[in-house]
């Protein structure tokens, strides 16, 4: 009887039958109709943001608080948002772009608050591997960075390195390690580094990324993985990690340029330099002198720079890495790689002055949030008053946008006119040509005037005449909107009335032919009344319909 209980829920959403254990008594219908109610307000959350982009042509960034106050299991509405996701529907198209978005922001507020648990921790229950599997789903929200599997991954190779190990010493201590117990003799510590060396460098073909030194991917515990590559501070990561297993003390050591880790060769707790060797997991775990760590980097280093360092500045310097990388940045318009690690770095160290006004700066010159960029200039304002001028520039454009961002929310008139290009009506009905879905103009602009990663996500550079064509706006037959090139749009061949719950808001009547707008629309189209099809002036193409 129980197992049949179960079924409804494992049939229907089999994706979330892990958060559960099945030796649990649950009330399996209430399960059921709660991930039911979760699943339409996601839906609905997701209407609200698909019908904002689609008449704002931006997300808003402050609706996304909403997500806080729907009062579901969040994994209820993550496996709706994923669900929307895996639609074929191709008139879902800026559905699935809203709810990506959202489903970015909830992993990602999600993570960084599992991160500032993890540095409100004790400094000694800190683990390394722990902040930077955080720091990877924090830049990677959409990917499946599971610690669950990540560790399993480093148990293997684990189990590798013992495997050849025993070979070489079947009585060695590191085969029936277990917890936070480390080997005090240094022959044995050497055989253990030995077998790892060999198995994750010469057969895992573990590497440094020479070839592709910068590329973001490299700082990505779950890549590095995956690639067998990285950079040396995360394949420090792994390689101490893997040590730990094995029952092996190594140290962070925040060298300049090149980050190595430490292995005491005396006593533990010793102080001067000579007293370790440096290992270089670039380098394929080779062991350096001080004075060798010197001849590789080409300059020289005082002593402090070969200290131990904590886990929190082991995790600054990933980030400070994704920082300079995202600075770099000239590809990406959006500067997400930027925005993120100034994220990570904030949570970290949140007076950091000289962060927060990049963090303003960037927001400003993107053009996004403009009240949270006012909400940080008065954060460094009380933090650091010197920083005045700086401050008052920004705060005072910002009020400006804002202003300007009022007016633009009024009518915008658009003159048909002086559009030649625009061949549909307001209040005209029309099917898409390769979806075959219906509905009813309500919007158009020129060109697509989407943010540049819609137009990215959803493909229309890969359209004949890509963006640059007039878009329009149309209330779906299924209650959605949509924003769809014109050459995928053709007048529709029986029209009808459209039961959409914003007919009202928009249009008067319905002729048995089209819709008349109301006052409201037609001071933003005033001449949007002659209903006569342009056919001649659409640029047909042999290629099928794609994108929007």
């Amino acid at each position: 009887m129980a197992e049949a209980a179960v079924c409804p829920v494992s049939a229907r959403w089999p994706s979330i039958m892990k958060y559960y254990n099945q030796l649990d008594l649950l009330d399996w219908r209430a399960e059921y109709k709660t991930r039911h109610k979760a699943g339409i307000e996601a839906q609905r959350i997701v209407a609200v943001f698909s019908k904002a982009l689609i008449i704002e042509h931006r997300m808003p960034c402050e609706g996304f608080n909403d997500l806080d106050t729907s009062g579901y299991p969040v994994h209820f509405i993550e496996d709706e948002l994923l669900s929307i996701l895996k639609t074929e529907n191709g008139k879902c198209l800026t559905q699935k772009y809203c709810a990506k978005k959202i489903l970015y922001f909830m992993r990602q507020e999600a993570t960084l608050r599992k991160l500032k648990t993890f540095l409100q921790a004790p400094v000694n229950r800190q683990d390394i591997l722990e902040g930077a599997v955080l720091i990877d789903q924090y830049c990677n929200p959409l990917e499946d960075v599971s610690p669950e599997n990540i560790q399993a991954e480093i148990d293997d190779i684990t189990r590798k390195v013992k495997v050849y190990l025993s070979a070489k010493n079947s009585r060695h201590p590191s085969l029936s390690m277990a917890g936070e117990s480390y080997i005090e003799d240094l022959d044995l510590q050497g055989q253990a580094l030995e077998a790892l060396n060999h198995v994750l460098f010469t057969e895992m073909k573990f590497k440094g990324n020479v070839a592709d030194f910068y590329n973001p991917l490299n700082s990505y515990i779950h890549q590095v993985l995956i690639n067998r590559t990285g950079i040396p501070i995360s394949l420090s990561v792994l390689y101490l990690t893997l040590a730990k297993h094995l029952g092996i003390r190594l140290e962070p050591v925040n060298f300049p340029h090149h980050f190595m880790l430490r292995w005491c060769q005396r006593a533990q707790g010793a102080s001067i330099i000579t007293d370790y060797v440096y290992v270089d997991a670039f380098g394929n775990g080779k062991c350096l002198t001080a004075k060798e760590c010197e001849y590789m980097i080409g300059q020289h280093v005082t002593e402090e720079f070969y200290a131990a360092v904590s886990t929190k500045e082991v995790l600054q310097r990933m980030v400070g890495n994704l920082l300079n990388l995202g600075k770099r940045e000239s590809k990406d318009r959006s500067f997400m790689l930027l925005r993120v690690s100034l994220d990570l770095y904030l949570a970290m160290y949140p007076d950091s002055v000289q962060h927060l006004l990049l963090q303003a700066r960037l927001y400003f010159h993107l053009g996004i949030w403009p009240e949270k960029v006012l909400d940080i200039l008065q954060n460094i304002q009380a933090l650091d008053p010197s920083q005045h001028g700086a401050v008052a520039y920004l705060v005072q454009h910002t009020l400006e946008h804002i202003e300007r961002r009022r007016e633009d929310s009024g009518p915008n008139v658009k003159l048909r006119s002086s559009e030649k290009e625009v061949c549909y009506s307001v209040g005209l009905l029309v099917r898409h040509k390769r979806y075959g879905y219906s509905g009813v103009i309500f919007g158009w602009d020129p060109v697509c005037m989407m943010p540049p990663d819609w137009i990215e996500n959803l493909s229309v550079h890969q359209l004949p005449q890509g963006a640059n064509q007039p878009f329009y706006s149309i209330l779906l037959e299924d209650g959605s909107c949509s924003y769809v090139a014109q050459e995928n749009l053709e007048p529709h061949p029986d029209p009808g009335p459209i039961q959409h719950p914003d007919i009202a808001h928009y249009f008067s009547e319905f002729t048995g032919e089209h819709y008349i707008a109301n006052k409201e629309l037609q001071l933003q189209y005033p001449e949007d009344t002659d209903f006569t099809i342009q056919q001649s002036r659409l640029r047909q193409s042999d290629t099928p319909p794609l994108g929007p």
